[in-house]
């Protein structure tokens, strides 16, 4: 009996150790940046990897700031020893991972610089749209503009599709026997009067930002304390 125990311990262990470990690392040298947000990977048996940077999405190369996303991931990786978690293998045949260069965590590092937008599509680490109001706040990068572009709604919108930069936010006013609400300069849940203003928000001035899990509710903090 006792023995029966051990093996189905040990089975158990094995069954963990495996599951931890199944992550797989590349490691290998920079040869090629093809935007700000892919790359290509030299590794052994000179073998060439196109990898994706997992949850985030750089401007397009025609789009504003297109080019210095892409000159930003240069300035970090090329040339350079990496190492990419690999996530999952894309539509496009692309390594889509986590890139690791001297301790540093590149995708995170493209969202702090203002170089590239949390890919919400593909988010599973809420942390790094901290980084990206951090980087919105303090206008830095592509936050510079004053109403830039998503690349997913740039390339929906085809090649011909151009950035319209807008000094103030469209006034759009809906007004009943309750509600009184105006498209202004507010951007972040916190500055939100209550869930009446959030949905007005999101549905009316088109700030997707207060819906962050893609629900259709927003600012769920206030929202969901007023359901």
């Amino acid at each position: 009996m006792l023995n029966r125990f051990r093996i189905a311990i040990f089975t158990i262990f094995l069954t963990f150790y495996g599951f931890v470990d199944a992550t797989e690392i590349l490691e290998g040298k920079v040869v090629g940046i093809h935007d700000g947000d892919t790359v290509t990977l030299l590794i052994s048996g000179n073998q060439q990897v196109k990898i994706r940077l997992a949850q985030i999405d750089a401007p397009e190369l025609a789009q504003a700031f297109g080019q210095k996303s892409k000159q930003s991931l240069s300035d970090m990786v090329f040339n350079k020893t990496i190492q990419v978690e690999k996530e999952t293998i894309d539509k496009y045949g692309r390594t889509v991972g986590t890139i690791s260069v001297d301790g540093l965590d590149a995708n995170r590092e493209q969202v702090k610089r203002g170089m590239a937008w949390v890919y919400r599509q593909y988010l599973h680490d809420q942390s790094l749209l901290d980084d990206e109001d951090n980087a919105r706040e303090s206008k830095v990068g592509l936050w510079a503009d004053s109403n830039p572009m998503p690349p997913w709604e740039y390339r929906h919108g085809g090649k011909n599709a151009k950035v319209v930069k807008v000094s103030q936010p469209p006034k759009v006013e809906v007004t009943d026997s309750k509600l009184s609400f105006t498209c202004g300069d507010k951007r972040y849940c916190k500055e939100m009067a209550s869930c009446e203003e959030a949905e007005f928000y999101l549905t009316q001035c088109g700030l997707n930002r207060l819906d962050r899990d893609g629900d259709g509710v927003p600012c769920e903090s206030i929202c969901k304390k007023s359901r």
